[in-house]
Formats: C-alpha cells, structure tokens, sequence
C-alpha cells in the first residue's frame, strides 16, 4: 500500500512508460509527468483542439529518462521515429491521474 494521502499532491510524478518498438519488445522509458487535478485535466481536453504531439508533451511531461535532452526537437523525433510513442505516454499519463494501476 502507498503512503498517507496529502490532499496537495506533488507537483510531478514519475511513471514508466512503455514505448512501442517496431519488430521488438516495447522500451520502458521513465517520464517525469506534471500533475492536474480533475478539474484542470478536463479543461486541458476539452480544450485540445489540435494532434500536435510536441504541444501534448509540453503540457504533461516535465522531462524523461533518455540520454537525449527533452526539447521539442527531440520529442518530434520520438514521435515520428516510434508512432505509437505519443498515445502510449498520454495513454499512461491519463490512467495514472485516475489511479488505474490500483491493485496492481
């Protein structure tokens, strides 16, 4: 079981996040993500109008465990060189905010 509860959680979490790898087993690359809370999550999505992957990264990861910095540059790169790569970071992002790794 986790921790006591705080009712301001920390800024940042860390999860790892498990790119997919064409012709190979997925990679497990750890992403430092910024923390919502509902209300701000909702908004964000409601108000995502546009799939600019770069723009996404920005506004939830604070940074990632790859020997590469974490600029746009690099996060265009990820995204191009490894498709499914932006829905697998959100996919993760969104079930850790809701607690879907619960009893796992």
């Amino acid at each position: 079981m986790g921790g006591k509860l705080k009712l301001n959680p920390n800024p940042t979490f860390k999860a790892k996040v498990p790119i997919p790898v064409p012709g190979s087993a997925p990679a497990l690359v750890e992403f430092t993500f910024k923390h919502k809370t509902r209300s701000a999550l909702v908004e964000w999505l409601e108000e995502r109008k546009e799939d600019d992957e770069v723009g996404v990264f920005r506004e939830i990861v604070a940074s990632w465990d790859l020997d590469d910095e974490f600029n746009d540059e690099n996060i265009r790169r990820l995204c191009d060189n490894y498709a499914g790569a932006g829905f697998a970071v959100l996919r993760v992002y969104l079930d850790e905010l809701r607690g879907a790794r619960q009893g796992n």
